[in-house]
């Protein structure tokens, strides 16, 4: 694991937040309070501010992924294409909601705004790989096989 002191110590001013904010969530794969914190005292940023920016862009995560992430995509096309039916039913095979993560730590869901293969809807993507023209039986294979995986 990284050490958050050597991860920040290039930053100086808050001009240098979101940078700071990319690179600390690159390195530790989400922003943990301690680690916005020590951010906070390097660049004399309120907390409260680092929190607003955290909070605020969709590209920053306040909890950790799970070794596999399942990234429903909710943007228009896919909408369209019921997602929400696909989202639903990950939540249910998964037992969790959403922005969480199963007990075990393997799998994470999320839903996210769009995953720019609105050719493919509905569609997920899975630890980087795009899955499309989704249905419950495909959704149900791609979760099995993760589990598989570990």
């Amino acid at each position: 694991m990284p050490d958050i002191n050597n991860v920040i110590a290039k930053y100086s001013s808050a001009s240098d937040l979101i940078p700071a904010l990319q690179e600390i969530q690159e390195a530790f794969g989400y922003l943990s309070e301690e680690n916005m914190e020590a951010l906070s005292h390097k660049i004399k940023v309120p907390l409260a501010q680092i929190s607003g920016v955290a909070t605020f862009y969709s590209m920053f995560r306040l909890k950790p992924l799970g070794k596999h992430n399942i990234a429903i995509c909710r943007g228009t096309a896919c909408h369209v294409h019921d997602s929400e039916t696909l989202l639903k039913s990950a939540e249910k095979k998964l037992n969790i909601k959403a922005g969480e993560i199963t007990s075990d730590g393997m799998i994470s869901l999320t839903s996210v705004n769009c995953i720019g293969a609105c050719a493919k809807a509905p569609a997920i993507m899975v630890d980087g790989k795009v899955y499309g023209n989704l249905d419950d039986k495909k959704l149900t294979k791609i979760i099995e096989d993760l589990r598989k995986q570990g």
